[in-house]
């Protein structure tokens, strides 16, 4: 009788890991070779649309640039066309005096839709949906996010890869200070 006790409670174990393990990997799979193809497109269009929004762009002296990247929540394909569901973090760096000058940026998930471009073979963004400020933002990430999507949204992104490339774009040396505008 202990026997039967120990396994079944044993069975029992295993059935909650490989349940739990099953719908973690359903939840976060994002298809990798298809993200390393949409992904240029997404961040060229990020920095595109940031373009004019900054404030060192007020101060020629600086050179600012915006740099962004995406990650993303979703991903479907269907026909030649995708759906991204993406969190987004864009920041404006400039450089003076040696050092890495970061004047502006926002951490933004947004919903992007993009189609085969047969000119390039690559994607292009047709395109891009975004929350409303205020009020109806909760509302609007539910209605366009997976329950799992939506609950990575919360999550900071790191800025260290964004400096990484400014500072490479300035010639600055890895270790240049940052400052602010």
């Amino acid at each position: 009788m202990t026997s039967v006790r120990i396994w079944g409670a044993g069975a029992g174990a295993v059935v909650v890991l490989v349940a739990a393990g099953v719908w973690a990997r359903g939840s976060s799979a994002v298809d990798a070779g298809l993200w390393a193809e949409v992904r240029p497109a997404i961040e060229a269009r990020l920095v595109t649309q940031s373009a004019g929004n900054g404030a060192g762009e007020s101060e020629p002296a600086l050179r600012s640039r915006w740099f962004c990247r995406a990650e993303a929540l979703d991903l479907e394909e269907s026909g030649g066309r995708v759906r991204a569901g993406i969190n987004t973090l864009c920041e404006e760096y400039g450089e003076r005096a040696g050092a890495l000058v970061l004047c502006g940026g926002a951490q933004i998930p947004q919903v992007v839709r993009l189609e085969r471009d047969p000119a390039s073979g690559g994607f292009r963004v047709v395109s891009a949906e975004a929350p409303p400020d205020g009020e109806g933002y909760g509302e609007w990430e539910g209605d366009h996010f997976s329950h799992y999507a939506a609950s990575r949204l919360d999550r900071e992104m790191t800025s260290s890869g964004l400096r990484t490339a400014a500072r490479a774009h300035f010639g600055l040396p890895s270790g240049a200070p940052v400052r602010y505008c």
